[in-house]
Protein backbone atom coordinates (compact mmCIF):
# COMPACT_ATOMS: atom_id res chain seq x y z
CA UNK A 1 0.00 0.00 0.00
CA UNK A 2 1.14 2.86 -0.88
CA UNK A 3 1.71 5.23 2.32
CA UNK A 4 2.07 8.62 0.59
CA UNK A 5 -1.36 8.46 -0.60
CA UNK A 6 -2.81 8.52 3.30
CA UNK A 7 -2.76 12.32 3.53
CA UNK A 8 -4.28 12.96 0.31
CA UNK A 9 -7.42 14.80 -0.70
CA UNK A 10 -9.76 12.77 -3.31
CA UNK A 11 -12.16 14.47 -4.91
CA UNK A 12 -14.92 12.08 -6.22
CA UNK A 13 -17.12 13.74 -8.84
CA UNK A 14 -20.55 11.80 -9.35
CA UNK A 15 -22.63 10.69 -6.47
CA UNK A 16 -24.03 7.54 -8.09
CA UNK A 17 -23.05 3.68 -6.90
CA UNK A 18 -19.61 3.83 -9.05
CA UNK A 19 -18.79 7.27 -7.11
CA UNK A 20 -19.64 6.10 -3.84
CA UNK A 21 -18.26 2.76 -4.44
CA UNK A 22 -15.43 4.28 -4.86
CA UNK A 23 -15.01 6.82 -2.00
CA UNK A 24 -16.04 3.49 0.25
CA UNK A 25 -12.72 1.65 -0.95
CA UNK A 26 -10.77 4.66 -0.67
CA UNK A 27 -11.65 5.01 2.76
CA UNK A 28 -11.09 1.45 3.55
CA UNK A 29 -7.68 1.05 2.03
CA UNK A 30 -6.43 4.58 3.17
CA UNK A 31 -8.33 5.51 6.73
CA UNK A 32 -6.16 8.60 6.87
CA UNK A 33 -7.66 10.21 3.56
CA UNK A 34 -9.81 12.86 2.78
CA UNK A 35 -12.48 11.90 0.81
CA UNK A 36 -15.47 13.97 -0.34
CA UNK A 37 -17.89 12.65 -3.50
CA UNK A 38 -19.37 15.62 -4.88
CA UNK A 39 -22.97 15.15 -6.39
CA UNK A 40 -25.12 17.48 -8.62
CA UNK A 41 -28.73 15.95 -7.05
CA UNK A 42 -29.70 16.76 -3.98
CA UNK A 43 -29.59 12.89 -2.90
CA UNK A 44 -27.21 9.86 -4.20
CA UNK A 45 -28.04 7.89 -6.96
CA UNK A 46 -30.74 9.23 -8.13
CA UNK A 47 -29.43 8.36 -12.40
CA UNK A 48 -28.70 5.08 -13.64
CA UNK A 49 -27.96 3.24 -10.35
CA UNK A 50 -31.99 3.83 -9.28
CA UNK A 51 -33.10 3.56 -12.75
CA UNK A 52 -32.13 -0.10 -13.44
CA UNK A 53 -33.96 -3.35 -13.09
CA UNK A 54 -32.35 -4.46 -9.35
CA UNK A 55 -30.53 -7.18 -11.18
CA UNK A 56 -26.96 -8.60 -9.78
CA UNK A 57 -25.24 -9.70 -13.18
CA UNK A 58 -22.48 -12.24 -12.25
CA UNK A 59 -20.17 -12.57 -15.69
CA UNK A 60 -22.04 -14.50 -18.18
CA UNK A 61 -21.89 -12.48 -20.89
CA UNK A 62 -18.13 -10.55 -21.56
CA UNK A 63 -15.52 -11.62 -23.25
CA UNK A 64 -13.19 -13.16 -21.10
CA UNK A 65 -10.15 -11.31 -20.28
CA UNK A 66 -11.95 -8.16 -20.38
CA UNK A 67 -12.48 -5.59 -16.99
CA UNK A 68 -16.02 -6.34 -17.71
CA UNK A 69 -15.90 -9.95 -17.03
CA UNK A 70 -13.09 -9.65 -14.19
CA UNK A 71 -15.27 -7.01 -12.13
CA UNK A 72 -18.59 -8.24 -12.77
CA UNK A 73 -17.36 -11.95 -11.47
CA UNK A 74 -15.38 -10.62 -8.87
CA UNK A 75 -18.10 -7.75 -8.19
CA UNK A 76 -21.11 -9.94 -7.72
CA UNK A 77 -19.46 -12.14 -5.25
CA UNK A 78 -18.11 -8.66 -3.48
CA UNK A 79 -21.84 -7.17 -3.52
CA UNK A 80 -23.15 -9.85 -2.11
CA UNK A 81 -20.94 -10.35 0.92
CA UNK A 82 -22.03 -6.50 1.35
CA UNK A 83 -25.16 -7.00 1.33
CA UNK A 84 -24.99 -10.01 3.45
CA UNK A 85 -22.99 -7.46 6.36
CA UNK A 86 -25.36 -4.57 5.63
CA UNK A 87 -28.75 -6.23 5.91
CA UNK A 88 -29.75 -5.32 2.14
CA UNK A 89 -32.77 -6.72 0.54
CA UNK A 90 -31.16 -9.28 -2.39
CA UNK A 91 -31.75 -12.82 -3.25
CA UNK A 92 -29.83 -15.02 -5.74
CA UNK A 93 -32.56 -16.62 -7.83
CA UNK A 94 -30.30 -18.00 -10.52
CA UNK A 95 -32.07 -16.43 -14.59
CA UNK A 96 -32.54 -18.78 -17.56
CA UNK A 97 -31.06 -17.40 -20.56
CA UNK A 98 -33.55 -19.09 -23.47
CA UNK A 99 -32.76 -20.02 -27.11
CA UNK A 100 -35.58 -19.97 -29.21
CA UNK A 101 -33.87 -21.05 -32.63
CA UNK A 102 -31.21 -23.46 -33.69
CA UNK A 103 -28.68 -20.04 -34.54
CA UNK A 104 -29.47 -19.35 -30.66
CA UNK A 105 -28.45 -22.78 -29.62
CA UNK A 106 -25.17 -22.06 -31.33
CA UNK A 107 -24.25 -18.81 -29.49
CA UNK A 108 -25.82 -20.05 -26.22
CA UNK A 109 -23.33 -22.75 -26.57
CA UNK A 110 -20.59 -20.16 -26.82
CA UNK A 111 -22.12 -17.96 -23.75
CA UNK A 112 -21.81 -20.74 -21.86
CA UNK A 113 -18.07 -21.42 -22.93
CA UNK A 114 -17.22 -17.56 -21.92
CA UNK A 115 -19.21 -18.16 -19.17
CA UNK A 116 -17.12 -21.24 -17.47
CA UNK A 117 -13.55 -19.14 -18.97
CA UNK A 118 -14.85 -16.11 -16.57
CA UNK A 119 -15.17 -18.54 -13.28
CA UNK A 120 -18.66 -18.77 -13.27
CA UNK A 121 -19.74 -21.91 -11.23
CA UNK A 122 -22.80 -23.97 -11.38
CA UNK A 123 -23.92 -23.61 -15.03
CA UNK A 124 -26.28 -25.95 -16.05
CA UNK A 125 -27.76 -26.80 -19.98
CA UNK A 126 -31.38 -27.43 -20.21
CA UNK A 127 -33.45 -28.92 -22.98
CA UNK A 128 -37.08 -28.04 -23.56
CA UNK A 129 -38.30 -30.25 -20.76
CA UNK A 130 -36.18 -29.60 -17.98
CA UNK A 131 -35.98 -25.59 -18.77
CA UNK A 132 -39.96 -25.57 -18.18
CA UNK A 133 -39.53 -27.34 -14.79
CA UNK A 134 -37.36 -24.04 -13.63
CA UNK A 135 -40.13 -21.87 -15.37
CA UNK A 136 -43.05 -23.55 -16.58
CA UNK A 137 -44.16 -20.89 -19.23
CA UNK A 138 -41.15 -20.41 -20.95
CA UNK A 139 -40.61 -21.20 -25.02
CA UNK A 140 -37.86 -22.13 -26.42
CA UNK A 141 -35.31 -25.32 -27.64
CA UNK A 142 -32.86 -24.59 -24.76
CA UNK A 143 -31.99 -22.82 -22.26
CA UNK A 144 -28.58 -21.89 -20.10
CA UNK A 145 -29.42 -21.77 -16.36
CA UNK A 146 -27.10 -19.61 -14.33
CA UNK A 147 -27.55 -19.96 -10.33
CA UNK A 148 -25.30 -17.04 -9.33
CA UNK A 149 -27.57 -14.61 -11.08
CA UNK A 150 -29.84 -12.48 -8.63
CA UNK A 151 -31.73 -9.52 -7.68
CA UNK A 152 -31.32 -6.53 -5.41
CA UNK A 153 -32.71 -3.22 -3.87
CA UNK A 154 -29.77 -1.29 -5.36
CA UNK A 155 -31.98 2.17 -2.82
CA UNK A 156 -31.00 0.09 0.11
CA UNK A 157 -27.22 -0.46 -1.16
CA UNK A 158 -26.78 3.13 -1.89
CA UNK A 159 -27.97 3.88 1.31
CA UNK A 160 -25.77 1.79 3.09
CA UNK A 161 -22.66 2.70 1.29
CA UNK A 162 -23.62 6.48 2.08
CA UNK A 163 -23.51 4.86 5.47
CA UNK A 164 -20.30 3.73 5.83
CA UNK A 165 -18.57 6.69 3.86
CA UNK A 166 -19.99 8.81 6.65
CA UNK A 167 -18.52 6.11 9.50
CA UNK A 168 -15.21 5.99 7.71
CA UNK A 169 -14.60 9.48 7.95
CA UNK A 170 -15.74 10.90 4.21
CA UNK A 171 -18.82 12.71 3.28
CA UNK A 172 -21.10 13.20 0.28
CA UNK A 173 -21.57 16.59 -0.95
CA UNK A 174 -25.59 17.11 -2.44
CA UNK A 175 -25.76 20.02 -4.86
CA UNK A 176 -22.30 20.31 -5.51
CA UNK A 177 -22.73 20.33 -9.40
CA UNK A 178 -18.78 20.53 -11.33
CA UNK A 179 -18.58 23.37 -13.00
CA UNK A 180 -14.74 23.48 -13.84
CA UNK A 181 -11.89 21.91 -12.14
CA UNK A 182 -8.71 23.77 -12.78
CA UNK A 183 -5.55 21.86 -12.55
CA UNK A 184 -2.97 23.89 -10.24
CA UNK A 185 0.78 22.65 -9.36
CA UNK A 186 -0.25 19.60 -8.00
CA UNK A 187 -3.61 19.63 -7.22
CA UNK A 188 -7.04 20.39 -8.68
CA UNK A 189 -9.07 23.51 -7.35
CA UNK A 190 -12.86 22.68 -7.42
CA UNK A 191 -15.49 25.33 -9.20
CA UNK A 192 -19.21 23.42 -8.11
CA UNK A 193 -22.47 24.92 -7.46
CA UNK A 194 -22.12 24.74 -3.38
CA UNK A 195 -18.79 26.48 -3.96
CA UNK A 196 -15.44 26.07 -4.27
CA UNK A 197 -12.90 23.15 -3.29
CA UNK A 198 -9.88 22.13 -3.58
CA UNK A 199 -8.19 18.20 -3.93
CA UNK A 200 -4.88 16.38 -4.54
CA UNK A 201 -6.53 13.35 -6.87
CA UNK A 202 -9.61 13.47 -8.72
CA UNK A 203 -12.10 10.67 -9.79
CA UNK A 204 -14.34 10.92 -12.78
CA UNK A 205 -17.04 8.85 -11.67
CA UNK A 206 -19.91 10.95 -13.23
CA UNK A 207 -21.82 8.16 -15.09
CA UNK A 208 -23.96 10.24 -18.05
CA UNK A 209 -22.00 13.44 -17.78
CA UNK A 210 -18.29 11.33 -17.59
CA UNK A 211 -17.11 12.81 -20.95
CA UNK A 212 -18.60 16.88 -19.61
CA UNK A 213 -16.60 16.35 -16.45
CA UNK A 214 -13.84 14.92 -18.17
CA UNK A 215 -13.64 18.58 -20.84
CA UNK A 216 -14.30 20.62 -17.11
CA UNK A 217 -10.94 19.36 -15.99
CA UNK A 218 -9.23 19.79 -19.61
CA UNK A 219 -9.55 16.47 -20.61
CA UNK A 220 -10.60 16.08 -24.51
CA UNK A 221 -12.65 12.71 -24.07
CA UNK A 222 -12.11 10.30 -26.67
CA UNK A 223 -15.56 9.40 -26.91
CA UNK A 224 -18.99 10.72 -26.43
CA UNK A 225 -22.01 9.33 -24.11
CA UNK A 226 -24.65 8.81 -26.26
CA UNK A 227 -28.02 8.48 -23.88
CA UNK A 228 -30.18 4.83 -24.89
CA UNK A 229 -33.20 4.96 -23.07
CA UNK A 230 -34.72 1.41 -21.85
CA UNK A 231 -38.55 1.35 -21.01
CA UNK A 232 -40.33 -0.95 -18.97
CA UNK A 233 -43.44 -3.03 -18.57
CA UNK A 234 -45.16 -4.18 -15.58
CA UNK A 235 -47.09 -7.79 -15.68
CA UNK A 236 -50.71 -7.18 -13.62
CA UNK A 237 -50.17 -9.08 -10.34
CA UNK A 238 -52.85 -11.56 -11.06
CA UNK A 239 -50.73 -12.83 -13.82
CA UNK A 240 -47.00 -12.79 -12.36
CA UNK A 241 -47.03 -16.77 -12.40
CA UNK A 242 -46.11 -16.38 -15.60
CA UNK A 243 -42.34 -15.90 -14.57
CA UNK A 244 -40.86 -17.18 -11.46
CA UNK A 245 -37.50 -15.55 -12.05
CA UNK A 246 -35.63 -14.15 -14.36
CA UNK A 247 -35.83 -15.22 -18.12
CA UNK A 248 -33.40 -13.19 -20.71
CA UNK A 249 -32.66 -13.95 -24.54
CA UNK A 250 -29.82 -14.78 -25.92
CA UNK A 251 -28.23 -11.65 -27.19
CA UNK A 252 -26.96 -10.42 -30.20
CA UNK A 253 -23.13 -10.24 -29.70
CA UNK A 254 -23.52 -6.80 -31.57
CA UNK A 255 -25.76 -5.03 -29.58
CA UNK A 256 -25.24 -7.30 -25.85
CA UNK A 257 -27.76 -4.82 -24.42
CA UNK A 258 -30.49 -5.58 -26.42
CA UNK A 259 -33.34 -7.82 -25.84
CA UNK A 260 -36.36 -7.31 -23.92
CA UNK A 261 -36.67 -9.99 -20.63
CA UNK A 262 -38.51 -10.51 -17.57
CA UNK A 263 -36.92 -9.60 -14.10
CA UNK A 264 -38.71 -10.39 -10.82
CA UNK A 265 -37.86 -7.89 -8.71
CA UNK A 266 -36.78 -8.19 -4.77
CA UNK A 267 -39.98 -6.54 -3.52
CA UNK A 268 -42.23 -7.87 -5.37
CA UNK A 269 -43.79 -7.80 -8.98
CA UNK A 270 -42.36 -8.67 -12.00
CA UNK A 271 -40.86 -6.05 -14.81
CA UNK A 272 -40.66 -6.81 -18.61
CA UNK A 273 -38.19 -5.01 -20.74
CA UNK A 274 -36.05 -2.90 -21.75
CA UNK A 275 -36.09 -1.72 -25.56
CA UNK A 276 -33.53 0.97 -26.58
CA UNK A 277 -34.15 4.17 -28.14
CA UNK A 278 -32.12 7.33 -28.43
CA UNK A 279 -33.06 9.43 -25.55
CA UNK A 280 -33.48 13.40 -26.59
CA UNK A 281 -31.99 14.05 -23.11
CA UNK A 282 -29.71 12.40 -20.63
CA UNK A 283 -32.25 12.53 -18.00
CA UNK A 284 -35.08 11.66 -20.32
CA UNK A 285 -36.95 9.27 -18.79
CA UNK A 286 -40.38 9.71 -20.97
CA UNK A 287 -40.65 9.95 -24.12
CA UNK A 288 -41.79 13.59 -23.98
CA UNK A 289 -38.38 14.52 -22.11
CA UNK A 290 -36.36 17.26 -24.47
CA UNK A 291 -33.03 18.86 -23.26
CA UNK A 292 -31.96 21.03 -26.15
CA UNK A 293 -28.13 21.06 -25.32
CA UNK A 294 -28.11 17.46 -24.83
CA UNK A 295 -30.15 16.67 -28.24
CA UNK A 296 -27.74 19.12 -30.00
CA UNK A 297 -24.58 17.29 -28.52
CA UNK A 298 -25.66 14.27 -29.34
CA UNK A 299 -26.77 15.11 -33.04
CA UNK A 300 -23.83 16.99 -33.71
CA UNK A 301 -21.72 14.22 -33.19
CA UNK A 302 -20.50 12.43 -36.16
CA UNK A 303 -20.44 8.86 -34.66
CA UNK A 304 -23.98 8.94 -33.75
CA UNK A 305 -24.71 9.02 -37.63
CA UNK A 306 -22.67 6.87 -38.35
CA UNK A 307 -23.92 4.79 -36.05
CA UNK A 308 -27.78 4.54 -36.99
CA UNK A 309 -26.84 4.40 -40.93
CA UNK A 310 -24.89 1.40 -39.96
CA UNK A 311 -27.73 -0.26 -37.45
CA UNK A 312 -30.98 1.45 -39.25
CA UNK A 313 -32.93 -1.44 -39.46
CA UNK A 314 -32.32 -2.29 -35.45
CA UNK A 315 -32.48 1.03 -34.58
CA UNK A 316 -35.97 1.65 -36.54
CA UNK A 317 -37.29 -1.80 -34.85
CA UNK A 318 -36.45 -0.41 -31.25
CA UNK A 319 -38.31 3.00 -32.54
CA UNK A 320 -41.37 1.15 -33.28
CA UNK A 321 -41.40 -1.23 -30.60
CA UNK A 322 -41.46 1.86 -28.34
CA UNK A 323 -44.70 3.24 -29.50
CA UNK A 324 -46.32 0.34 -29.89
CA UNK A 325 -47.24 -2.20 -27.07
CA UNK A 326 -47.95 -5.06 -29.37
CA UNK A 327 -44.70 -4.64 -30.87
CA UNK A 328 -43.49 -5.02 -27.34
CA UNK A 329 -45.60 -7.92 -26.01
CA UNK A 330 -44.59 -9.47 -29.33
CA UNK A 331 -40.77 -9.54 -28.52
CA UNK A 332 -41.53 -11.03 -24.71
CA UNK A 333 -43.92 -13.70 -26.48
CA UNK A 334 -40.88 -15.36 -27.77
CA UNK A 335 -39.79 -16.32 -24.68
CA UNK A 336 -43.40 -16.49 -23.00
CA UNK A 337 -45.84 -16.97 -25.58
CA UNK A 338 -48.68 -16.88 -22.74
CA UNK A 339 -47.92 -13.05 -21.84
CA UNK A 340 -50.96 -11.23 -23.61
CA UNK A 341 -50.82 -7.15 -24.56
CA UNK A 342 -53.23 -6.56 -21.85
CA UNK A 343 -51.17 -8.25 -19.19
CA UNK A 344 -48.82 -5.40 -19.40
CA UNK A 345 -49.08 -1.79 -17.31
CA UNK A 346 -46.84 0.90 -17.33
CA UNK A 347 -43.26 1.05 -15.48
CA UNK A 348 -40.49 2.77 -15.38
CA UNK A 349 -37.56 3.86 -17.59
CA UNK A 350 -33.40 4.36 -17.18
CA UNK A 351 -31.50 5.69 -19.37
CA UNK A 352 -27.97 4.01 -20.20
CA UNK A 353 -24.96 5.96 -20.78
CA UNK A 354 -23.55 4.37 -23.39
CA UNK A 355 -19.79 5.71 -24.91
CA UNK A 356 -19.55 5.83 -28.19
CA UNK A 357 -16.80 6.41 -30.65
CA UNK A 358 -16.30 9.13 -33.46
CA UNK A 359 -16.67 6.42 -36.03
CA UNK A 360 -19.76 4.95 -34.17
CA UNK A 361 -18.48 1.84 -32.68
CA UNK A 362 -19.84 1.62 -29.03
CA UNK A 363 -17.66 0.76 -26.22
CA UNK A 364 -18.32 -2.61 -25.00
CA UNK A 365 -15.53 -2.61 -21.96
CA UNK A 366 -15.09 -0.56 -18.54
CA UNK A 367 -13.36 2.29 -20.44
CA UNK A 368 -10.50 4.18 -18.01
CA UNK A 369 -8.10 7.41 -18.79
CA UNK A 370 -5.36 7.86 -16.27
CA UNK A 371 -3.68 11.30 -15.94
CA UNK A 372 -1.27 12.74 -13.31
CA UNK A 373 -3.68 13.31 -9.72
CA UNK A 374 -6.83 12.05 -12.16
CA UNK A 375 -9.09 8.70 -12.89
CA UNK A 376 -11.99 9.21 -15.83
CA UNK A 377 -14.43 6.66 -15.63
CA UNK A 378 -15.35 7.04 -19.36
CA UNK A 379 -17.74 4.04 -19.79
CA UNK A 380 -19.57 1.63 -16.92
CA UNK A 381 -22.87 0.51 -17.84
CA UNK A 382 -24.45 -2.03 -17.22
CA UNK A 383 -23.07 -4.68 -15.25
CA UNK A 384 -21.62 -1.27 -13.75
CA UNK A 385 -24.23 -1.29 -10.61
CA UNK A 386 -22.75 -4.96 -9.73
CA UNK A 387 -18.95 -4.27 -10.50
CA UNK A 388 -19.32 -1.19 -8.42
CA UNK A 389 -17.35 -1.92 -5.67
CA UNK A 390 -14.67 -3.97 -8.18
CA UNK A 391 -14.58 -0.98 -9.87
CA UNK A 392 -13.64 1.21 -7.02
CA UNK A 393 -11.06 -1.48 -6.03
CA UNK A 394 -9.70 -1.30 -9.65
CA UNK A 395 -9.64 2.81 -9.04
CA UNK A 396 -7.71 2.55 -5.69
CA UNK A 397 -5.46 0.44 -7.24
CA UNK A 398 -4.40 2.44 -10.24
CA UNK A 399 -3.96 5.22 -7.81
CA UNK A 400 -1.63 3.19 -5.54
CA UNK A 401 0.43 2.52 -8.43
CA UNK A 402 1.17 5.87 -9.53
CA UNK A 403 1.95 7.07 -6.12
CA UNK A 404 4.58 4.54 -5.49
CA UNK A 405 6.05 5.16 -9.18
CA UNK A 406 6.10 9.00 -8.03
Amino acid sequence: MATASLSKRFAIIGGGIVGLGTAYKLLKAHPGAEVVVYEKEAQPGLHQTLHNSGVLHCGLYYKPGSLKARMAVGGVREMIAFCKEHNVAHEICGKLVVATDEAEVARLRALQERGVANGLSGLEWLGSKAMREVEPHVAGIAALRVPEEGIVDYAQVTAALVAEIVRLGGSVKCNAGLKKALHEGDGWRLLTAAGDFEADFLVNCAGLYSDRVAGAAGEKSPVRIIPFRGEYFKIRPERQDLVRGLIYPVPDPTFPFLGVHFTRLIHGGIEAGPNAVLAWAREGYKKTDVNPYDLLDAVTFPGLWKFLNQHRRMCWEEFYRSWSKRLFCASLQRLVPDVRVDDLTPGGAGVRAQAMGPTGELVQDFSFIRRPNAIHVLNAPSPGATASLAIGEEIVRRIDDETLSN
